[in-house]
């Protein structure tokens, strides 16, 4: 067994398939002092398939400051693991408290990297993941879903949020309600059995979701395209000359209906340009 530095380490572990676990990650966990975790059942399908004994700790939002001070004796002597219940610790789960103790008293922290429905979820969707903005999970309110498909109409980037099966068709009803008409993608199960993605527009994707009732079953990643930058294409000094051109041999509104054809230039700035070079 290693014996590693005091501190604290935060362990990704796998959304899903078991053997996604990574082997620095096995020998992390295999030698810290104690692991905190979010439910130690859960967590301990994984370590009894890695054969790892270690007293767990429970952290959740309501109880984070208690357990600072629950270990606060031990942290400056013991290296400690952090997990989740899936995937990378802290994204939309509690830990947040625990490193800013860490940070404040200038403590050890590192990350082991692994695992990330996110980021899984981004490569699999087919829509541009350059730029993209993570919002966590969906609100349960109505009110505040609305208020959330609101602030999508102006995002630009990719968004991406965590969503549960009974929220998800009521969701994307409510953004084509509020003409948020985008491609998406809805990952389900990522890394499991019954892993499957929906892409498409929204409308189609409901239509699909909606034809069997188990389609609602899982955990799910939602990722809606951004709004599209829309492009002002101007009139070069080649087009206008061949506007005046056809001026010659054609009407106005003959000229402005060819050249949009030809360039996609907008019919106002056509038409704007022609009577220009009319004059």
């Amino acid at each position: 067994m290693e014996t590693l530095a005091k501190g604290l380490y935060i362990v990704s572990t796998p959304i899903g398939n078991l053997d996604d676990i990574s082997l620095r990650a096995k020998k992390i966990l295999n030698s810290v002092n104690f692991i905190i975790c979010e439910n130690p059942k859960h967590s301990l399908k994984l370590l009894n398939k890695l054969d790892i004994k270690k007293k767990l700790f429970s952290l959740h939002d309501y109880n984070e400051n208690l357990m600072i001070k629950r270990i606060e004796k031990y942290q400056y002597n013991s290296a400690i693991a952090l997990i989740s219940d899936a995937g990378s610790p802290l994204i939309s789960d509690p830990g947040y408290n625990l490193i800013q103790d860490y940070i404040k008293k200038n403590l050890y922290v590192t990350t082991i990297p692994g695992p990330s429905s996110i980021l899984s979820s981004l490569q699999l969707s087919g829509l541009p993941i350059n730029n993209f903005e993570f919002f966590g999970f969906v609100s349960k309110n109505i009110s505040n879903m609305n208020s959330q498909a609101k602030k999508l109409q102006n995002v630009i980037a990719t968004s991406v949020f965590f969503i549960s099966g009974n929220r998800l068709v009521s969701f994307l009803k409510i953004l084509l309600d509020a003409k948020i008409n985008r491609k998406v993608a809805v990952c389900k199960e990522l890394t499991k059995k019954n892993e499957w993605v929906f892409r498409g527009y929204i409308k189609k994707i409901i239509d699909e979701i909606n034809i069997d009732k188990s389609n609602l079953k899982g955990e799910f990643t939602l990722l809606i395209q951004g709004k599209e930058k829309k492009t002002k294409v101007t009139i070069q000094t080649t087009t206008e000359t061949q506007i005046k051109k056809l001026l010659k041999k054609f009407s106005l509104t003959e000229v402005v209906e060819i050249v949009h054809r030809l360039t996609s230039i907008s019919k106002k700035e056509i038409y704007k340009k022609a009577l220009q070079l009319k004059k």
